[in-house]
């Protein structure tokens, strides 16, 4: 198997690297209002759940069961709740910092798609407990040019972890 993907030109990758280097900032500084435009109204946010399997099992990633499987507006619900006095996992609030890398952009049978893959390292920490969460993820998004900027359309994330060690998974990735 060559190592080989149909990648789009440097312009539209660079553009591409900076749009997810804002969005996460934009998660980063608890701006959850500005972070929701990065997505279409379409869109849907997926994350499945990991299953520790055997070797040679057919899957890893639950073809069913998903820890987030939201629309654009069920995201609009979590930030509005984030916004009340009873979002209480939340109490207090996370900080996070979003680290993506290996950021690779396909181009699609669809002008002005893209299949963007990439790693993201989420470092959580609350309080003042001396134990922060650490979330490691592969995704694969499908964003969309819009005018002079991008939109997320479908946003799949797999966390490495089959075990979450947080007492609650309440952030974005």
């Amino acid at each position: 198997m060559a190592l080989q993907m149909d990648l789009a030109d440097r312009e539209v990758q660079e553009s591409v690297r900076d749009f997810l280097h804002l969005e996460s900032l934009a998660l980063d500084e608890r701006r959850f209002r500005d972070w929701l435009t990065a997505f279409a109204e379409n869109a849907r946010y997926e994350v499945p759940v990991r299953v520790t399997r055997e070797k040679l099992a057919e899957w890893e990633l639950s073809p069913t069961s998903r820890i987030f499987d939201d629309t654009k507006r069920t995201l609009e619900f979590r930030v509005e709740r984030l916004e009340t006095d009873f979002a209480w996992s939340e109490q207090p609030p996370s900080r996070t910092r979003h680290y993506v890398t290996n950021v690779l952009v396909e181009r699609t049978d669809t002008a002005d798609e893209y299949l963007v893959h990439s790693n993201c390292l989420i470092y959580r920490s609350r309080g003042d407990d001396p134990n922060p969460s650490i979330f490691s993820t592969q995704r694969k998004d499908r964003i969309r040019k819009v005018d002079d900027s991008w939109q997320i359309v479908h946003r799949w994330a797999a966390i490495d972890q089959s075990l979450i060690n947080a007492h609650n998974m309440s952030i974005f990735i």
